[in-house]
């Protein structure tokens, strides 16, 4: 941004040293009158000098800084954390082997017999141990569709994590953007004050008529209504990024830095796509549900084999002391195979495999569509740039139409259009470079990871 207290001066042939600000030279050959500066001058400066002391008694963040303090910090990335760990406790389940099964019986007891002094006389105590075996490595089925339930949660808490990294990148370039509009609406208020004072003075000697001065004057509310307006904005901005970082930091200890600057490298098209197959972690959470799809299916399957009940069985049966037992329980599975889960699983695969071709085709569009607008931003803004870009040409015409008007050689109008297209020209300037980096984050969402800084 242009520093307004170096303005090139280049208009006539014939060159005079720049004014004083609190001074202006008369019109053709009239004695130079001097004039303090105004008071609204003064108290702009000491509000820039009290947001300085400000500024240097906070220590700005940068981007990598607001990122961890975000994943540290941000509850709703805390939830999809603790989901994760409630997704791993499933895997200990499903592997989990079948409990046994003790029934303790004791039999014929005699209560109602001529001695009812002994009714344990032709007790039959029994003792029977049950286990269910399971076949087909259903256990082992269960461990993997759990696990690669777990892969999924895990994808899918790193998608939860790419689109708030996306919000909080907006923000944070929203902050930079409102900072900078800040800065250029405080520069444009000084210059235009200190172009004030100059016309007092030349109002006093009698160089510029009262309605000349009145007009510079009343334009200065629009200048006012730009520096309240940035302040606004940069509170608001500043609002919702310790909103997304949970952070109940006073705003105006709170500040954020970071480059705000269009950098024109832009890579082939065909290497973010690439980046983004690699990357995009909903396309990997696709993925891996055909793979959980499959390991449910052959579960299915095995599910429908027969498992046998292996029993052991012991006692006390007089005149035999103790006795033991041996028996299987092996259920015939004539009507119930598991029939519709291998065939709900076996749809369910293709399923799953529609999901991840809808899913890649998301990504490439979500990609094209993100790089269509960084290009476009970046064509945008290639004419802002260098000695001879916009920018520079608008500052060079408004010093040297304020040069002239000061010297007699330009009218109240020409001041005031190239006022105007000064501040336009660099506003448009600041709204391009915030689009082009929403664009790179954009980019960045689409491919799931920082391609673009």
């Amino acid at each position: 941004m242009h520093d307004s207290s170096h303005l090139p001066l280049t208009i006539a042939k014939e060159r005079t040293p720049p004014l004083p600000l609190n001074c202006s030279s008369p019109r053709r050959g009239a004695r130079c009158i001097c004039g303090p500066v105004s008071a609204s001058s003064l108290l702009l400066l000491l509000l820039a000098a009290c947001l300085t002391q400000a500024a240097f008694a906070q220590t700005a963040l940068t981007w990598q800084q607001v990122r961890d303090k975000f994943e540290a910090a941000n509850p709703t990335l805390r939830a999809g954390q603790i989901g994760l760990q409630e997704s791993k406790t499933l895997e200990v389940t499903a592997y989990l082997r079948p409990n046994p099964t003790l029934t303790v019986s004791a039999d014929q007891l005699d209560f109602f017999n001529s001695n009812p002094y002994r009714p344990l006389q032709y007790l039959f105590p029994s003792a029977a141990l049950d286990y269910l075996h399971e076949r087909q490595n259903k256990r082992e089925l269960r461990l993997e569709s759990a696990r690669q339930g777990t892969g999924i949660a895990q994808s899918q808490q790193t998608d939860l994590e790419r689109t708030l990294i996306f919000n909080l990148r907006q923000s944070f370039v929203q902050t930079l953007q409102a900072k900078a509009v800040l800065a250029l609406a405080t520069e444009n208020l000084a210059y235009f004050d200190r172009e004030i004072a100059i016309s007092r003075n030349q109002y006093r000697a009698g160089d510029i008529a009262r309605v000349d001065l009145d007009r510079l004057e009343l334009q200065r509310v629009q200048y006012e209504s730009d520096f309240q307006t940035a302040q606004v904005n940069l509170r608001s901005a500043k609002i919702a990024m310790l909103a997304l970082l949970n952070d109940r930091t006073p705003i105006d200890s709170f500040d954020v830095t970071g480059p705000f600057a269009f950098a024109d490298r832009v890579l082939p098209l065909e290497e973010f796509h690439n980046a983004a197959l690699e990357a995009r972690p909903d396309l990997k959470a696709a993925v891996q549900a055909i793979s959980k799809a499959e390991t449910d299916h052959r579960l299915a399957v095995a599910n429908g084999s027969t498992d046998p009940t292996f029993g052991l069985d012991f006692g006390h049966n007089p005149p035999i002391s103790v006795y033991l037992g041996l028996n299987v329980n092996i259920p015939l599975r004539i009507f119930d195979r598991n029939q519709g889960e291998k065939a709900r699983t076996e749809i369910d695969i293709k399923h799953a495999e529609s999901l991840r071709d809808a899913t890649q085709a998301q990504v490439f569009n979500d990609v094209d569509s993100a790089y269509v607008m960084l290009v476009g931003g970046a064509n945008l803004l290639r004419p802002y740039q260098g000695s001879e870009g916009y920018l520079q040409r608008s500052t060079r015409v408004r010093d040297d139409v304020a040069f002239a008007y000061q010297h007699g050689q330009a009218s109240l109008v020409d001041f005031l259009d190239s006022q105007r297209d000064y501040r336009a020209i660099q506003v448009a300037h600041i709204n391009l470079v915030g689009a082009y980096l929403s664009a790179a984050s954009q980019l960045n969402l689409a491919v799931g990871r920082e391609v673009v800084q």
